[in-house]
């Protein structure tokens, strides 16, 4: 596919989202260590490092480049062909973690799978898989996305098997964050927007009966709504997060400073790191680490488009859904640091401490790398 009157690309990648991810990963490695002296320091589990948490994040940071650097060397038409078969391990990951003896329990949730040098958590890769996943259905079904029983259907049984194997772990945050990635590809796709509407009443419906009939999910809408009334309880981990918040104010208590990681704020390094970055660095920290995210989103939506252009449509849906993945993942720990949101278990993407879902985003951003790369190569003139 020629395009002779396209303006051509001056180099062969995007530099700008590449340095963006780069600076986020060395920011949130930094983070990670000044958010867990701590916590590594007083637990008998480190052996008293307090470098434990910076150098395992090290190493993840390691695997993870590696990772990214192999994902970005195959082709998108070779994401696309191994998308059901990845579908498929993803799914018997998901199950193995919930067979006793296999999946390791940790604060009450069963959602790993012990390596013995680490952890493995499924429900991580199991986001880009989705987005793999749901391109290609999206693209293979184009022409009846109009179609209840044929176009719709058929997605929906399989989110309801997802959901139905997170929610047994329980991950309710990783269930939301793939089902907004399904929906947002479907759409994107061209469901039929009478469809799409259904689909977000009986969403909406059945979040509520989650948490109606769960009570440790009832507890954290309640501790939401109103932490401070038993800041001790139900409140303890949002009251110390918007503490954290408030100290910071404009500039921050200065690097390495914060108060709230010493022992008060449950998981600083990893579900509540943002709120260690407000306080130690301020609004100014929390506004650079939002435009971050805002434009990787922004990169990630041009870059489909331009994938659009050229009528590669199964690309196009991937760089899509991979933006709308790490929005939505942001968007939901952001708003939870910031108590907008109830307390989940989700981590800040590219920033928390954790080997899963570092070496899930950077292959992610590897593939939307390579939708990019393989754009230029077209306005070149070059096949791929």
């Amino acid at each position: 596919m020629y395009y002779p009157n396209a303006q051509k690309p001056s180099s062969e990648y995007d530099q700008a989202l590449l340095w963006s991810v780069l600076l986020l990963l060395a920011f949130g490695l930094l983070m990670v260590y000044s958010a867990s002296i701590a916590s590594a320091g007083a637990s008998r589990q480190t052996g008293f490092q307090e470098t434990y948490f910076l150098m395992r994040q090290s190493v993840y940071l390691v695997a993870a480049v590696v990772a990214g650097a192999i994902a970005f060397q195959i082709p998108l038409r070779g994401w696309q062909k191994m998308s059901p078969w990845l579908f498929l391990a993803g799914i018997a990951t998901l199950a193995m973690v919930l067979v006793p003896g296999i999946g390791r329990e940790v604060n009450g949730s069963q959602r790993w799978i012990s390596l013995g040098i680490a952890n493995l958590q499924p429900s991580e890769f199991m986001k880009l898989i989705v987005v793999m996943y749901a391109a290609d259905y999206t693209v293979r079904k184009a022409a009846l996305m109009d179609n209840f029983t044929k176009g719709f259907m058929p997605m929906f049984l399989v989110m309801l098997l997802i959901g139905g194997l997170l929610l047994r772990e329980p991950d309710f945050g990783a269930f939301a964050v793939i089902i907004s990635i399904a929906m947002a590809i479907l759409f994107l796709g061209g469901l039929n927007w009478r469809l799409f509407a259904g689909l977000i009443v009986l969403l909406l419906i059945g979040f509520l009966l989650l948490i109606w009939t769960s009570p440790y999910r009832m507890q954290r809408i309640i501790g939401f709504m109103d932490p401070w009334a038993d800041p001790f309880g139900k409140g303890y981990q949002l009251s110390h997060a918007l503490i954290a918040f408030g100290r910071g104010e404009w500039l921050g208590v200065g690097l390495g400073a914060s108060v709230e990681k010493l022992l008060y704020l449950p998981e600083a390094h990893t579900d509540f790191l943002l709120a260690v970055i407000a306080e130690e660095l301020g609004f100014v920290g929390v506004t650079v680490v939002v435009l971050g995210f805002a434009w990787i989103t922004v990169r990630a939506f041009v870059i489909g488009r331009g994938a659009e252009k050229q009528e590669r449509h199964f690309s196009a849906l991937v760089a899509q859904g991979i933006g709308v993945w790490l929005a939505v993942q942001s968007i939901i720990n952001i708003g939870v640091n910031m108590g907008l949101l109830p307390t989940k278990g989700l981590t800040l993407p590219l920033l928390s401490f954790g080997g899963s879902g570092i070496v899930a985003n950077c292959v992610a951003l590897a593939v939307l790398m390579r939708v990019d790369y393989e754009n230029r190569q077209l306005l070149k003139g070059y096949a791929v």
